[in-house]
């Protein structure tokens, strides 16, 4: 029986996505697991793989079209199937033999608009030119970043006037970019536009962190993992802990409501080959270091070889990127919306002080950088909950009671 190729949801407030391109054609065989077409959404893109071994059998939405999120996009199964959907029901064999020159004669009839400084046809979806015909916008004048070009209702959203081209011409987003590059780039010139973002900034001192950590592992031995008293996994449930104490920075804000979530979920940004995701921890606040740490090293992990399933990319409630690594020690991290909030990990240093005994001695400090929306979020209370922060960093017990 014939499987459904589903558009999914990326991200919290997708609702719809883009057909970027089809690696197969109609009547290719694919494999159980493999690519068979590449989506995206405002924040990242993704690859749908085939539920079963088959061949696709049709292409409900084509490249540079759009779909609702779980709805179908395409069908693959046995060959010769028939497959129905509320679009069409005809025998598969009728798709792949429809003569070349049928489908030219279809797409030659099929409406466009011309653009008046050439001869080119401007290609758009039905959603597009629905849009930019009641905004009274020119489509000629819109840069498609859908498949081939294809205008969306995304590029038509984000088009500004001839008006006021001039004013925001230096802040275009995306342009001269493709793929995840141009997603993140819109991304986060989207995040700046619509958020009132403010980055403060402290160090903890982790020296007792670091005893801490070499303590534990001497008691319990081979019993305790790597990963759970590594340096990230610890961080992140220091943040989990203290979001519990001030859960009003584990929210989400879309510009018109403000919802505190009861679950903690913890996005980790992961430098990828051609970009950057941001993997979800759930439920962070009721995990132990050990379940922490398996969790982090698997997600991280996937996110980079690109098998992490799609639906631990969303939900997120607060995020965490590290640049220590790399020697970075301040920065201001950008926001993940709708979370209010992101944690950025510096590298750490040692450095000589004086004990209140009047003794000289070396501690180690770790620099954070705490990025908040000003809009929802004062001063004092992001103040307050980098403290606790900090305070859960520099008393590493408090970690597991």
């Amino acid at each position: 029986m014939a499987e459904e190729l589903i558009m999914p949801t990326l991200g919290l407030t997708m609702t719809e996505g883009t057909v970027d391109q089809w690696y197969k054609q109609v009547g290719d065989k694919v494999a159980k697991g493999e690519a068979v077409v590449s989506i995206s959404s405002e924040k990242l893109t993704h690859d749908v793989e085939s539920p079963i071994n088959g061949v696709l059998l049709k292409i409900s939405v084509e490249a540079g079209g759009e779909a609702a999120c779980k709805a179908p996009i395409g069908y693959v199964g046995e060959a010769g199937e028939i497959v129905s959907d509320t679009n069409s029901s005809q025998p598969v064999a009728e798709v792949v033999s429809t003569p070349a020159s049928t489908v030219a004669e279809k797409k030659e009839k099929a409406p466009v608009i011309p653009n008046e400084n050439s001869n080119n046809r401007i290609f758009a979806t039905p959603l597009a030119r629905k849009i930019a015909k009641e905004k009274g916008y020119d489509l000629a004048d819109i840069v498609g970043t859908g498949g081939n070009g294809r205008i969306t209702r995304l590029d038509v959203n984000r088009f500004v006037p001839a008006a006021v081209k001039e004013i925001t011409a230096a802040v275009s987003s995306g342009d001269g970019l493709t793929g995840m590059r141009k997603v993140i780039a819109q991304r986060m010139h989207q995040s700046l536009q619509q958020t009132a973002q403010l980055t403060i900034q402290r160090k903890a001192d982790i020296t007792d962190l670091l005893l801490f950590k070499k303590e534990l592992k001497e008691k319990a031995g081979d019993s305790v993992k790597r990963q759970a008293l590594s340096i990230n996994t610890l961080i992140i449930k220091a943040a989990a802990l203290a979001l519990v104490d001030h859960p009003e920075m584990n929210a989400w804000y879309d510009g018109k409501e403000l919802t505190v979530v009861d679950k903690v979920n913890i996005g980790v940004a992961v430098s990828v080959d051609d970009g950057l995701v941001v993997p979800v921890l759930n439920d962070v606040h009721y995990k132990s270091l050990t379940q922490i740490g398996n969790d982090f090293s698997d997600v991280t992990a996937k996110a980079v070889d690109g098998t992490l399933p799609s639906d631990l990319y969303t939900g997120s409630t607060f995020t965490i990127t590290n640049l220590g690594n790399l020697g970075v020690e301040y920065f201001t991290p950008i926001l993940n919306t709708p979370e209010i909030g992101i944690l950025g990990i510096g590298s750490s240093n040692n450095k000589l002080t004086m004990t209140n005994d009047g003794e000289l001695t070396e501690i180690t400090e770790l620099p954070l950088s705490l990025t908040f929306d000003h809009q929802v979020i004062d001063g004092t209370p992001a103040a307050e909950f980098l403290a606790n922060i900090v305070y859960y960093l520099e008393n590493p017990y408090a970690l597991i009671v």
